[in-house]
Formats: structure tokens, C-alpha cells, sequence
């Protein structure tokens, strides 16, 4: 595909500014971006899990970290005036469902707040060109059906994440109709992915990471929801989607500034026991079984439409359910052999890059 060589030339020089890029998806991107060029800093808490990819892949050399709070319009203000970005990435978030029970409150702050100050931002901003926005799939009002959403479906949330995220689509498009409309003015997009999964997740509440440390420990995992539907993606196919998305935001300004889908083809679409099954005949410690305890709730189908990425981006999934999921069984593999993860990192980016041009 000839838009990954365009990717490759594109990025080179740009100022880059990712929030969040201490998490699980800001560290697989800085990584990607850092290798093809770009000029990266990174806004964002420390890590919060031990171990995590930030660290395990070294990801600060190469890039300018700065740790500090999205909640901190001071803050945010000043790194925009340091980096002084061609493009920002906003990724930085409370993410996960089950935490937005615990605290609602801290929830809010950041997905709404935090999103606010962003866009504050970018309106006094002379320098920013293109800023993706990312969301969720969980923004969505979702019917519990097996009919995949488009990016033009109401939105809403049951649980106050996903809530939080809807209200920051509502947000995003309240700033880009209000304060974005011109031509030259920064083009703005969100982006919405289905379930990532990866090397170097360890974050609490994940399916992935729970099988790591169940495998790790010897102990049988209980599993929730095991029938739970979920679009199953690795977390390099929606980055590969933003970077081709913000060369378009950056070269095409507001005909691109809307929302979008990035999820995996109708395979990906899977039961969680799907894959508590692969990993079980892969790894000879890992067993699982059914929390038949009250739990919160959490969505039990969940399907994203991506035909507008496919049709005016040229983005579509490179690797199957089953290859993503060969891919994290191969990152664990190295990481428990103590190799150079950054290296694993890179070669994986490298891997996924030749599927998709080919």
C-alpha cells in the first residue's frame, strides 16, 4: 500500500506531542513514531503498573518525556508552548471500565476535563496542524446487538467510563463546529478502537494481563464474562490507523476532521473464551474458569463498522485474530527470556508494517 511509504517520508521531522505516553498504546506509538523519525513528547502520568512497557522497552530514549497531569491546564499550556507540535496525539485517559466504578470522579476529570484542556489548548496554538482525539468503541449507546456501529450512531455509556468517553465525543465536535471551522484552523479528529491487545500490557481488569499473571503464578484464572463479545484488535493495527488518519488531518485539514472507527474484520469479533482457549494451549500453566460471582456491568457485544477508514484511508487490519494473538504469545516468550524489548518492540512494528504493504 503505497500510503506506508508516504507514512514513513511524512513523519520525518515533525513535532509530535502524544499525552499519555507512559500507557500501553502511548509506548507502542512512541516507539513507532520515534523509529520513523518524528520529533517526539510525550505529556503524561508516570507509569502506573510494575512492570510496564514505558520502562521494559526504554521507551524515554528517544524521545522528551514529560510527566505531569492533563488535569493541569497551566501545565498543558506550558508543554505547548515548549514542543510548539506539527501534530498531537491525545491518548491520555483513566481507561478502565471496572476503575470508573471505584471512581467516577477521577474518571470525569480526566476523559472530560482532561479532553477540555487539550482542546483549550490547540484554540491558542499557532503551531498545530492536525490533533487526533482518541475515544473508545465504548462510546457508543450501545443495544447489545450484533449489528456493528458507525461512527454517525448515538452515543451514550451504561458504566461512567464509557460514559466519560461519550461526553468527550459530544465535546470534540461542540470545539471543532465551534472554534475549528476554518480552513487553516488545526483539523481535529476522534477515533474510536475496539479492544486492544499486546505485548506488554499489564494494566489491572485485562484479559491479557490477567492470563500473564495467572500463567505466571500457576493458578487457574476466573474469567467474568467468558460469552462477552469483544472486537479483538492488536494494538499496532488502530495506531497504524491514527498515524494514516493525521497525515491526512495534516495535508487535507477539515475534510477529515470527524470521527472514526478502527476495529478489527468480523474474525476478530470474539468470545473472551476464544481466547482464554488459545492462550490455554499455548502455555501448559494456564488454566481458567467461570466467576460465576455478581459482577459490574460491562457491555457483552460490542462491533465497530470501519468501512469509512477502509474506503478513504486505505486502512485495514493486517494481521488476523489468530496471528495478533501468535505475536503477544511471541512478546511474553521474550520478555520472560529477559531479551531487549525494544528491540521485540520494533521488530513487530517492522513485521505489521510488511504485512499491511504487501
Amino acid at each position: 500500500m503505497e500510503e506506508l511509504v508516504s507514512v514513513a517520508s511524512f513523519w520525518q521531522g515533525k513535532k509530535v506531542l502524544i499525552t499519555g505516553h507512559t500507557g500501553f498504546k502511548g509506548s507502542w506509538l512512541s516507539l513507532w513514531l520515534q523509529q520513523l523519525g518524528a520529533q517526539v513528547t510525550g505529556l503524561s502520568l508516570a507509569p502506573n503498573t510494575e512492570p510496564n512497557l514505558f520502562d521494559v522497552a526504554n521507551v524515554a530514549d528517544g524521545m522528551t518525556s514529560i510527566i505531569g497531569d492533563i488535569r493541569d491546564l497551566a501545565l498543558v499550556n506550558k508543554v505547548f508552548q515548549q514542543c510548539q507540535p506539527d501534530i498531537v496525539i491525545h491518548l491520555a485517559a483513566q481507561a478502565l471500565v471496572r476503575y470508573s466504578y471505584i471512581d467516577p470522579i477521577a474518571t470525569y476529570q480526566t476523559n472530560v476535563m482532561g479532553t477540555l484542556n487539550i482542546l483549550e489548548t490547540l484554540r491558542s496554538s499557532d503551531s498545530v496542524k492536525a490533533a487526533i482525539m482518541v475515544t473508545t468503541d465504548k462510546c457508543y449507546d450501545n443495544k447489545e446487538h450484533h449489528q456493528a456501529y458507525q461512527e454517525t450512531d448515538p452515543l451514550g455509556g451504561h458504566d461512567p467510563y464509557s460514559s466519560s468517553k461519550a461526553c468527550a465525543e459530544l465535546l470534540i465536535d461542540s470545539y471543532r463546529r465551534s472554534f475549528f471551522t476554518e480552513a487553516n484552523s488545526t483539523a481535529i479528529a476522534s477515533v474510536r478502537a475496539g479492544n486492544v491487545i499486546g505485548g506488554g500490557d499489564w494494566s489491572e481488569d485485562r484479559l491479557i494481563p490477567d492470563i500473564v499473571a495467572a500463567s505466571h503464578a500457576n493458578q487457574p484464572l476466573n474469567i467474568r464474562y467468558p460469552q462477552a463479545i469483544r472486537p479483538w484488535q492488536h494494538v499496532l493495527e488502530p495506531l497504524h490507523g491514527y498515524l494514516l488518519l493525521a497525515e491526512q488531518l495534516f495535508n487535507h485539514g477539515q475534510n477529515y476532521a470527524q470521527a472514526w472507527n478502527f476495529g478489527p474484520l468480523a474474525e476478530g469479533e470474539q468470545m473472551v473464551s476464544w481466547i482464554a482457549d488459545f492462550f490455554a494451549q499455548r502455555w501448559p500453566t494456564f488454566t481458567w474458569s467461570t466467576n460465576d460471582q455478581l459482577q459490574p456491568h460491562e457491555a457483552n457485544i460490542l462491533k465497530l463498522d470501519c468501512t469509512k477508514a477502509h474506503e478513504y484511508l486505505g486502512w485495514s487490519p493486517s494481521w488476523s485474530l489468530a496471528q495478533s494473538l501468535d505475536q503477544i504469545d511471541k512478546w511474553y516468550k521474550h520478555f520472560d527470556n529477559n531479551d531487549n524489548m525494544k528491540l521485540v518492540c520494533l521488530e513487530q512494528i517492522r513485521l505489521l508494517t510488511n504485512t499491511a504493504e504487501h
